[in-house]
């Protein structure tokens, strides 16, 4: 716990020069949350411990500035790429360089390590994504797709999936053993910035300078909701090691967000600035900050920080008094199946690259390698972090004791750096009350009850009332809610709901109008006025209903020529666009990752191949007809016959 008498929620633990140039890029170590790594334009990579002044490894290889820097899980190695389109590898431990490789065409801009097997992910300015093999000393293969540069990229907890985000305002999720992309989210109107996936649940959160966060269910490959609009761009987030909820550095403040239903449990004052990186050590969240030459660590003790079915002050922030649903994670989705063993080489139908672009030739590599230092700076530190005493196996870093908070010496002060930011939909009742909870909180001593407690969740939407008497639609027993008026009562019932409300309302207006066009008796102005609205699902609706009867073998057999070609038509579109895909389903053998979606695709192409193969009767017979008609029909046996 903090020092005794110490009342701080939030405080700066140091700031001290870290390079002889700007300060490009930092990270923390994420499984100690006791190391940081800087990169700066004087080319080095600098290793600190945290809350300690002196540097205790300098790198050096580079020859242009470094851009991003990632450690290993383990964090006895790190790699840094720089402007040039390099990435080196050193080895901690041994303090010296492993691997240099190349391969990009532009300045290295994310990195990441995969979970358990020896590759490295890099993304790049030249919007390609690179899978490296450490022991190889090449590139494995090249995932092309993004139109912008890639800003971060991220393994997925089980390493089956990369995630990579850009500039070009997207989210794609790859498969590795398949070499492929799984699916996009195109959702986000800014460059996204970030992306985390959830520790356990298949989940995935970016964030992005259209200032929200969004939430994606990766076994429907959906959105699930997203924040309300942040005064700032989101450049860092970070899961809370047991994934109940969010953390988002923003400017100078961090925000707790929950996201089934959507809602902001905190908002602390943290006095960082722009936040770079996000780490969690001894319940305590460890954020750091960079400003020219200088860096900056900050402090925020959890236990002092709403979380989702936290205990704040001795009093349980009760879900059922506000009628909040309590959501279950593995409930609602799955969680993700770690392997025991480390991960092989991916296969793939991708050609590895050539050898001057994918790798680096033996000689130049030794050469560069050569030109590589690690300096050790602090070797009292250096041993103590990676090379202790007495250890068959070096581990990260790991104290119990979290880093002590300052003695308070100015009332005033600390008042004032840890005052919530107060949203506008928040009364005065609940801001005195959360403040008192922050202000006067102590570990030993139980507060004094409060009668009536105001909803401690900080709501995310607002929403309009719709003038419905909803008295009967609330829990008897619930005296709360009892006595809110309607449109209170309302906005807490739909709360969670408001996306699903919007496409609902959309829907229904778009399908209206097509309505009252077809009612008309143009029928072919409303499906004009269909596809015109771009909405794909008043489309898939309107198909429906002409698909309730399969009309396209009665066309085939029509005595109306103008209806055979229609229907001609019809099925030689479906077999173009659609026949491939369907012949891959059909053909493609159980898959060694998890695809959650494909048992329901195979049997949706089993069903299509059952009604396509009850027309094959229908073209064998006219296949022998003369002329063009006859062409026609022998051309759909040909496209039939990707299914045989």
């Amino acid at each position: 716990m903090a020092a005794s008498g110490a009342t701080k929620i939030t405080w700066k633990l140091q700031e001290f020069v870290a390079h002889a140039g700007n300060v490009t890029c930092l990270v923390l170590g994420k499984n100690s949350g006791r190391l940081l790594a800087t990169g700066g334009e004087d080319c080095r990579v600098n290793l600190w411990s945290v809350s300690k002044p002196n540097c205790i490894m300098s790198l050096t290889g580079h020859n242009t500035p470094v851009e991003c820097i990632q450690f290993k899980d383990s964090e006895e190695l790190v790699v840094a790429g720089s402007q040039s389109g390099s990435l080196r590898i050193w080895d901690l431990e041994a303090a010296k360089i492993l691997r240099t490789l190349s391969g990009h065409k532009a300045n290295i801009c994310s990195l990441d390590f995969h979970p358990f097997g020896e590759f490295v992910a890099s993304g790049s300015m030249d919007t390609n994504v690179k899978l490296w093999d450490i022991r190889r000393k090449g590139c494995v293969m090249t995932y092309k797709g993004h139109t912008n540069a890639v800003r971060c990229l991220r393994f997925s907890p089980d390493g089956r999936w990369i995630a990579s985000a850009g500039d070009d305002n997207t989210v794609k999720l790859w498969d590795l053993s398949a070499a492929k992309i799984l699916t996009e989210f195109t959702d986000h109107t800014g460059p996204v910035n970030i992306v985390e996936f959830h520790p356990n649940e298949y989940l995935l959160a970016s964030g992005s300078s259209d200032r929200t966060i969004k939430f994606w269910d990766l076994e429907k490959f959906k959105m699930v909701s997203c924040t309300e609009v942040e005064s700032t761009p989101v450049r860092c987030i970070l899961f809370n090691p047991d994934g109940c909820c969010l953390y988002s550095g923003s400017q100078d403040s961090m925000h707790v967000y929950g996201w089934e239903p959507p809602r902001c449990f905190d908002v602390l004052q943290v006095n960082w600035g722009r936040a770079a990186d996000l780490a969690i050590c001894s319940n305590q969240l460890i954020g750091a900050s960079f400003s020219q030459v200088t860096v900056s660590t900050f402090v925020v003790d959890l236990n002092r920080v709403k979380k989702t079915g936290s205990i704040v002050q001795g009093v349980v922030e009760d879900e059922k008094l506000y009628n909040l649903p309590v959501t279950k994670g593995a409930v609602l989705r799955r969680n993700y199946e770690r392997p025991l063993t480390t991960c092989s080489r991916p296969q793939s139908k991708v050609k590895e690259e050539p050898e001057s672009e994918g790798r680096i030739p033996s000689g130049e590599e030794e050469k560069d390698d050569k030109e590589s230092t690690a300096e050790i700076r602090n070797p009292e530190e250096y041993k103590e972090i990676f090379q202790p005493q007495n250890a068959i196996a070096r581990t990260p870093p790991r104290r119990t004791d979290p880093f002590p908070a300052p003695p308070e010496d100015d009332t005033v002060a600390v008042k004032e750096a840890e005052k919530v930011i107060a949203p506008t939909e928040v009364h005065s009742p609940v801001l005195q009350r959360m403040q008192a909870e922050q202000l006067n909180f102590s570990p030993t001593v139980a507060s004094t009850p409060i009668n009536q407690p105001e909803a401690p969740i900080i709501p995310i939407a607002k929403n309009e009332p719709i003038g419905l008497k909803v008295a009967d639609f609330l829990p008897p027993q619930n005296n709360k809610l009892a006595d809110l008026s309607d449109e209170d009562a309302v906005s807490q019932i739909r709360k969670g709901h408001d996306t699903m409300c919007v496409v609902l309302t959309s829907r229904f207006k778009n399908l209206d109008t097509v309505r009252a066009v077809w009612t008309t008796g143009d029928v072919k102005t409303s499906i004009d006025s269909a596809v015109t609205m771009n909405d794909l699902a008043v489309i898939v609706d309107i198909l429906n209903i002409i698909n309730l009867k399969p009309y396209i073998d009665k066309l085939l057999q029509s005595k109306y020529e103008s209806y055979v070609q229609t229907g001609y038509t019809s099925l030689k579109l479906i077999l173009q666009r659609f026949g491939p895909l369907m012949a891959d389903n059909l053909v493609t053998p159980p898959s060694i990752g998890v695809d959650i979606t494909r048992e329901e695709r195979h049997q949706k192409c089993k069903l299509c191949y059952k009604q396509l193969k009850n027309l094959l009767p229908i073209l064998q017979s006219k296949a022998g007809l003369p002329g063009r008609q006859g062409s026609a029909f022998r051309e759909l046996q040909l496209l039939m016959a990707a299914f045989e």
